[in-house]
């Protein structure tokens, strides 16, 4: 996979339909530092990742191989990007299983929670990563069935597998959600997105105090501008061209600047965190 070198801003470019594809974009997202040693600190668990296929998702996935966990990747159908990311995970000596379907099923998120457990006999870490958007200069353009799509995805699919995998984690578990920067500075071309960003936020923070009592914590990233496949396929050629100039380090981010947060949450390295936020955005401060 080729990689370019902390690029400002990606050339232009776009794609014709979400999930974006991986391997079209050009560089292809860095999703883990070439000098990156793992230390065993997940060792022997195993981690449900949504959208782990590729972006943020594969940088998890790659990550956390590297430090001894099992991968169970959610994905809807990109299955390119989701077996070059099992080859990835295995690559690392651990099992990556792949399961495709639409996470706003509930019945979708039952059915794959049972052939994780089929498959690894338990859960330790839900990564609620998996998300669409879809921008609107008119906020009157927002229609009820994109609405309705972006809310399913990024909330209502967030709640069904956490749900579903809930009954089988344990004291010492962890539940991790891919928040936003859109969540905390609004974004006026993607009100809807950024409205499902601040309910994952609140999510996060009132699970957090559900389960605390359990031993399980629950946390979340916020990122901002990164380069993943939802880009290209979400914005046209000229947004492309400036992604991530507005932040104050003046560049987008790349997967493999989050992956690590990722397993910092994971980990005993975070044994007095829940409920909190990483932000990860290039240097905007939000404080929330």
């Amino acid at each position: 996979m080729t990689a370019n070198k902390d690029p400002k801003t990606p050339p232009p470019q776009e794609q014709d339909q979400q999930p974006g594809i991986e391997s079209n974009m050009h560089p292809e997202p860095e999703y883990i530092r070439k000098d990156y040693k793992g230390s065993q600190k997940l060792d022997g668990k195993v981690a449900i990742i949504t959208g782990g296929d590729s972006g943020i998702g594969r940088s998890i996935s790659v990550h956390y191989a590297q430090e001894g966990a099992n991968v169970a990747i959610i994905y809807l159908n990109e299955d390119k990007d989701a077996h070059e990311t099992k080859q990835l995970v295995e690559s690392a000596g651990q099992k990556c299983l792949l399961i495709a379907g639409d996470i706003a099923d509930p019945a979708f998120c039952n059915q794959a929670v049972k052939q994780v457990m089929d498959q690894f006999n338990q859960i330790d870490i839900v990564i609620n990563n998996a998300a669409e958007q879809h921008p609107q200069s008119d906020f009157m353009n927002i229609s009820q069935n994109q609405l309705e799509r972006t809310f399913k995805t990024n909330v209502f699919g967030m709640f069904y597998m956490t749900q579903a995998a809930l009954p089988h984690m344990k004291k010492g578990s962890t539940i991790i959600n891919t928040s936003s920067i859109t969540a905390y500075q609004g974004n006026k071309d993607l009100i809807d997105y950024s409205s499902t960003k601040g309910a994952i936020t609140t999510f996060t923070r009132s699970l957090s105090e559900s389960l605390i009592g359990k031993g399980i914590r629950v946390n979340a990233v916020a990122p901002g501008p990164i380069w993943t496949p939802l880009i290209p396929s979400t914005f046209n050629a000229k947004k492309v061209d400036t992604f991530g100039s507005n932040t104050p380090m003046k560049r987008m981010g790349q997967p493999k600047e989050l992956g690590p947060a990722y397993v910092y949450l994971a980990s005993e390295d975070s044994s007095y965190v829940s409920g909190e936020v990483i932000h990860i955005n290039g240097g905007t401060i939000v404080n929330g």
